[in-house]
């Protein structure tokens, strides 16, 4: 797209054709997790401006425009047109533009005199943000609009129900386009993860029809990642398990996402004022933001971003030390050359023996780089240790597995709630729901006004706990409770014995917790319909193949081989903890890849926001309407059981 929608020609030694490149937030979006300023401006990109922000006409340079086909950005791009702004125009959509609008564009060239201007128009189909390799989420812009609170509001109308479904079908018909396959759809039944699965497969199954206009034949077929197998799509909704997102975590991407404020790919940190008093009177000093990117050409973070925090604060020292060493020899043969302080040129006029300070020299940019992501890498990860150590993280994290898998616990939950230097409300209200949701029977009442007492002392809002209960009971009528597994995470020792005494972090006091594979309810599904095992909890999947002329009800594969490739997409929201597990889980399957998608990415903090204010009765409703749609009811029958929940 940014080589004007022509394949770029590979060790191309020419100058690119410098250009413009116009966005709107939503490609902004796409755009910054997966390139930086500098790649664009090899790309040839000298300005990237946002499309509705104050723009000088630059009449002797082409633009890219890269928007989402809304009324609003239609409207500007034509007033570019006629203001004209730039030499030629390439109208890149993000969703497929609808005629009336392509005709609106071109009624504004005809108007302006520039159709010979508007150079290409193309549907990108690429409506999904992609944060890693095997990672994508579909949208940052109005995420409340296809957030889980949206999905499921219990006043929500069926309208609204629509264009929540109809926005995520868009962005995985886009995520599939972009692959270049057909997947084989299996989805939960009775869930907003099945009405997903409809209307998916309908919008496949219709362009497939369409043979001139299909985007899954002839070249972008062979395209695909997944061209000689098809992938399996497994599409899970966000209530099949609400312990993952609340649960504290011990690896470094989660880490971060958890008690960071980590966004596309990047962190921002608050740096400490440090020990400089502020005089009396005098206005707080305010304290400066850092932003890191945290992105694919960081082969530390690539490396470790799914490591226990014990492993990473260990490799950053290493690293450090390593550093040093390097530099160090670099300053010993300068000073043996008696050269300290000269300049290149007087290095590269010495004899033979100096070809080791040359190969030193030379990887001075190489160091300066590494100096970098050493100094990034501290400054997260004392930022996160912060956190740890001051709400006893790795306590909670340790004490949360032994919950979900049903261990032994050395402290009851009411001395852990009730220990005042144990982390925040929000840490403990996190336990107790964690500690709800995993107990295969609900605590009597009395000893539920025991924790609710001990959670209002220490200062917890309640609110997200009468929205748990209803939703345990009625999931109770449903299925059988999630399980977690049986395996805990092993203590091995203190961090001050793992780390040595010259080291960047003081650890004292923090568990060094190793992480034990178990598989998580995601997974755990995914295992099941990728190897085709039978089990009760995924036989009665639906069954979904777009290719076939006739859709069906059933849950029956036909395909009776394992798959190679999967993508797991959960409706209602996902988290880097279910993401890392899957990563982990699929290392140990040869010749496998899976993919995670959600509708958007959340940490605890703001799921717990979401699932506050929630209406008990209205959930009652909802809850016995999402069943009745299961089950087929008759529609005479349905709107009489509305009318009277409602009454």
């Amino acid at each position: 797209m940014l080589n004007f929608n022509v394949p770029p020609v590979k060790n191309s030694t020419g100058e690119p054709v410098w250009k413009v490149l116009i966005y709107d937030r939503f490609g902004q979006d796409i755009i910054s997790p997966l390139l930086s300023v500098k790649e664009l401006r090899d790309m040839g990109i000298t300005l990237h401006l946002l499309l509705h922000s104050d723009r000088d006409a630059i009449p002797d340079v082409p633009a890219v425009y890269f928007v989402m086909p809304t009324e609003e950005n239609i409207d500007r791009m034509c007033q570019d047109l006629r203001n004209q702004l730039y030499e030629s125009y390439y109208l890149n959509f993000i969703s497929a533009i609808s005629r009336s609008k392509l005709e609106d564009i071109a009624n504004a060239a005809i108007g302006a005199n520039a159709v010979t201007q508007v150079a290409k128009v193309f549907d990108q189909y690429l409506n999904f943000i992609t944060l890693e390799d095997d990672m994508f989420v579909l949208c940052n812009q109005n995420k409340e609009l296809v957030s889980y609170r949206a999905i499921n509001r219990p006043d929500i109308t069926d309208t609204e129900m629509e264009t929540i479904m109809d926005t995520i079908v868009d962005s995985l018909f886009c995520f599939f386009v972009t692959l270049g396959a057909i997947p084989i759809i299996r989805c939960s039944r009775g869930t907003a993860a099945e009405m997903v699965a409809v209307k998916l497969d309908k919008k496949l199954r219709e362009n497939l029809r369409d043979a001139r206009n299909s985007l899954f034949t002839g070249d972008t077929l062979g395209a695909g990642q997944f061209s000689f197998q098809r992938p399996l799509l497994v599409l899970v909704d966000r209530n099949i398990d609400l312990a993952t997102p609340l649960h504290h975590t011990w690896t470094y991407q989660a880490l971060v996402h958890d008690v960071l404020d980590f966004h596309l790919n990047r962190v921002n940190l608050e740096e400490s004022a440090g020990a400089e008093s502020t005089p009396a009177g005098a206005r707080p000093k305010k304290k400066n933001k850092k932003s890191y990117d945290l992105s694919a050409s960081d082969k530390f973070w690539q490396k470790h971003k799914g490591s226990p925090f014990p492993e990473v604060a260990e490799s950053v020292q290493q690293e450090l030390e390593s550093y040093r060493a390097q530099e160090d020899e670099v300053k010993r043969l300068k000073s043996i050359m008696g050269i300290e302080g000269e300049d290149e040129g007087a290095i590269s006029m010495l004899s033979d023996n100096t070809a080791k300070l040359t190969s030193a020299v030379s990887s001075l940019p190489e160091l300066l780089e590494k100096k970098r992501l050493i100094d990034l890498h501290t400054n997260v990860a004392t930022a996160v240790l912060e956190h740890i150590k001051s709400r006893k993280l790795d306590v909670y994290f340790e004490y949360e597995e032994k919950i979900m898998s049903k261990s032994t616990l050395d402290k009851s939950l009411l001395d852990m709630i009730s220990d005042p230097d144990a982390g925040t409300p929000e840490d403990k209200m996190r336990l107790f729901l964690i500690y709800y949701i995993s107990s295969a029977q609900a605590p009597s009442e009395i000893d539920l006004e025991q924790y609710k007492k001990a959670l209002m002392d220490a200062g917890c809002n309640l609110a997200p706990l009468s929205y748990i209960k209803q939703w345990k009971a009625f999931t109770k009528m449903a299925s059988a409770p999630t399980s977690y597994g049986n395996a805990t995470p092993k203590p091995l020792g203190l961090f001050s014995r793992v780390m040595n005494t010259g080291s960047q972090f003081v650890m004292e006091g923090v568990k060094n917790l190793v992480l034990k594979q178990q598989n998580l309810p995601v997974t755990r599904i995914l295992d099941n319909l990728m190897e085709m095992k039978s089990n009760p909890e995924t036989d009665d999947y639906r069954y979904f193949d777009p290719k076939m002329l006739r859709g069906s009800d059933s849950s029956v594969p036909r395909n009776k081989n394992p798959f190679q490739e999967a993508i797991v997409f959960v409706v209602g929201g996902g988290n880097y903890i279910e993401y890392q597990n899957l990563i982990d889980y699929i290392k140990g399957k040869q010749g496998k890849h899976v993919l995670y998608g959600c509708s958007e990415i959340f940490n605890a903090t703001q799921f717990m926001k979401q699932v506050d204010n929630f209406d008990n009765l209205y959930f009652i409703y909802h809850f016995f309407i999402y069943k009745l749609i299961y089950i087929r009811c008759t529609l005479p029958l349905l709107h009489e059981m509305q009318s009277s929940l409602k009454i």
